[in-house]
């Protein structure tokens, strides 16, 4: 009921209104209620009374709320939103500073936070928790008091305030426009709001930069694990919400910046947890391979590529193929980004001493048969992942690498020895994210000299393929492209290949070998696709510059 309950029973013990043999007795009696409220059942106290030395401790006046006639517009001063939240009610607006009852003066996040989400001045006074609750049942129709804002329906706004509509309908378009992330930036005279489509950000609105603090506190209202009273450190939350009938997972991150704080929401579908290897981009041959890897009972297997790179989607796809009832999976992750039922995900909370390596011991005893690792960072976690591969575990991981043979250099340079490389990973998967030609208007479009020198094509390989380019209709919303998919290279280890580790070969050394074995270079791989009338020449020839072999 009380933030400082303690401390308050000491008050009203000084003030003459309870003894200490009795809240001794209170304490002692049965029963989940604190003590507060068993000496309210018990008629020791009245919450009159507690409000009474609530007030003149903290030098605020009492407020009789319970009988006050409160005056519609004042009331409307306050949304239903921040009402719940902070359980505080409007009484009286002079102009200059509205006056709030609040039950909790020891509640120091609604003493701080108030003014600033309201911005304006706020004189505060104390009230009963009881009328409290009559007058938000009253003015905002809640018989409870929530700071959750997962279960809000994100559909129906009609009555909303305009900041609470301007957030609402910025989720929407962001999901309508199939956005990955919302940037939310300050800039010196307004506030810039971008979508990630495709992985190419679109400025969508502007701002008054007097909306900022506004924007911002609705947001962290709707987050879980952010505080609207903290500016000046990064923060990060989680928002679920539903739109067109669909879980939406948003994950916030606020960061101060020089012109105020910044937020970026990634938007998490949950309908992408049903992807198959064939909607990552895999083509049968690959497909076929990656299964094949997919079933083997031990050793490591590896994706690489640059951040957003589309890694940890095809990590969660993998999942997605070998998720049975007669195999356990755990993973552990920095933060979980999906939530798949049948799962065991275990997220890193590095200020409580939840490291990627403590969890990934605590993981082995909980005998798995498939582990995810969300991504290898130090040597500790490879050499604990290592271990798992080599005990009987099949473990997936990511690493940031440019090409696959180059995962090998990596490991080696974090301190892994050859010879356990060599003997652990089974395959390492290079990635990049094309954007997928719209198919409603995608038109025939052959390639320019310049690109079929670029992809070092001769134009008669072109004489039994279609080429086709972006035109741009309604579907795409004029771009020409939608949605995205993966191109891939696939560098397997096998016998020859641990040799060649154990000899120390360089990355570009081992490349080579890979290559005249029948490695596919991401390249090639996005060539077949541009063959297949997929996507276009120019992404592959963006996303792979530093494929030259």
């Amino acid at each position: 009921m009380f933030s400082n309950e303690d401390y308050l029973l000491q008050l009203l013990t000084e003030a003459g209104l309870v003894s200490e043999g009795i809240i001794h007795s209170a304490r002692l009696s049965t029963g989940d209620a604190t003590v507060i409220e068993k000496l309210i059942q018990s008629g020791q106290l009245s919450q009159e009374e507690i409000a009474g030395v609530l007030a003149s401790s903290n030098a605020l006046e009492y407020f009789d709320l319970a009988n006050a006639s409160i005056a519609p517009e004042v009331a409307n001063s306050i949304t239903d939103e921040v009402a719940r939240r902070y359980k505080a009610i409007p009484v009286y607006d002079d102009g200059y500073a509205l006056t709030v009852a609040i039950a909790d003066p020891f509640d120091f996040e609604t003493l701080d936070a108030l003014p600033h989400v309201l911005s304006r001045d706020v004189n505060f006074v104390v009230s009963t928790p009881d009328a409290i609750q009559q007058m938000l049942r009253s003015f905002y129709g809640a018989s409870e008091i929530t700071a959750q804002a997962a279960d809000d329906s994100i559909e129906n706004t009609e009555g909303d305030a305009p900041i609470i509509k301007l957030v609402i309908n910025m989720l929407v378009e962001a999901f309508n426009q199939r956005a990955s992330d919302i940037h939310i930036e300050p800039l010196e005279t307004s506030v810039r709001v971008r979508y990630r489509v495709d992985g190419k950000l679109v400025e969508v609105a502007n701002h008054p930069k007097k909306l900022l603090p506004a924007i911002i506190a609705r947001l962290k209202v709707m987050s879980t694990s952010m505080s609207i009273a903290e500016k000046r450190l990064p923060q990060d939350g989680r928002i679920q919400i539903k739109v067109g009938g669909k879980e939406v997972d948003l994950r916030v991150s606020s960061v101060p910046s020089n012109h105020g704080e910044s937020i970026v929401m990634r938007i998490l579908d949950k309908s992408g947890l049903v992807l198959g290897l064939p909607e990552l981009g895999f083509f049968s041959d690959d497909q076929t391979t990656f299964e094949r890897l997919l079933a083997l009972p031990d050793g490591i297997l590896l994706v690489t590529g640059p951040t957003g790179s589309g890694k940890t989607t095809t990590l969660y796809g993998c999942l997605n193929v070998i998720n049975r009832p007669d195999k356990k999976i755990i993973t552990v992750e920095d933060p979980v980004e999906y939530e798949m039922p049948g799962i065991n995900q275990v997220m890193v909370k590095t200020d409580i001493g939840m490291t990627f390596s403590n969890a990934l011991r605590a993981m082995l005893r909980q005998a798995p048969n498939i582990i995810m690792i969300g991504e290898i960072r130090d040597a500790e976690t490879a050499n604990i992942a290592i271990n798992a591969s080599l005990t009987g575990h099949l473990v997936f991981s990511t690493l940031h690498t440019n090409d696959a043979p180059s995962a090998v250099a990596r490991l080696a340079d974090i301190g892994i020895k050859r010879f356990l490389i060599a003997s652990a990973v089974r395959a390492v998967l290079a990635q990049r994210l094309v954007r997928k030609l719209c198919p409603a208007c995608k038109e025939e479009m052959p390639m320019t000299d310049k690109e079929l020198r670029a992809l070092r094509l001769d134009a008669s390989r072109m004489a039994d393929s279609t080429i086709y380019g972006p035109v741009g209709c309604d579907k795409c919303r004029k771009k020409g492209y939608r949605g995205r998919m993966g191109i891939f290279e696939i560098f397997e280890i096998d016998d020859e290949v641990r040799h060649l580790i154990n000899a120390e070969l360089s990355s570009s050394q081992l490349r080579k070998r890979a290559r005249e074995m029948g490695m596919r270079s991401m390249r090639e791989d996005g060539i077949r696709k541009v063959l297949a009338g997929l996507t276009t020449a120019q992404e592959v020839i963006h996303v792979t510059m530093a494929d030259f072999d």
